[in-house]
């Protein structure tokens, strides 16, 4: 994930901030700032951090399915379905995006 260009001391960030996010920008990759040669912080583009956060969530919650299968909590997909139907009133409609 990270690599060798991608870390700075964080004087050079305090220098040249612009230089940094439009790098950070182009790459949406991480940066590594660091102090006394000791890694510090890491910053990174807005939009890569979100992405980044999402696709947390969505593991996260990928986690906790397959924990509560392994567990026998889950149900099978055609119950659950005819459930969803029964339950939203869509017993024979085509579902529309």
């Amino acid at each position: 994930m990270f690599t060798m260009d991608a870390i700075y001391p964080v004087s050079d960030f305090s220098r040249k901030p612009a230089e940094h996010i439009k790098r950070l920008k182009a790459t949406g990759k991480p940066e590594i700032l660091t102090v006394n040669g000791k890694a510090e912080i890491v910053i990174q583009d807005a939009k890569a951090y979100e992405e980044m956060v999402d696709l947390l969530e969505t593991l996260k919650k990928i986690a906790t399915a397959a924990k509560a299968h392994d567990e026998g909590k889950g149900i099978p997909a055609d119950e659950f379905f005819e459930k969803f139907e029964q339950k939203h009133g869509l017993k024979g409609e085509a579902i529309q995006d």
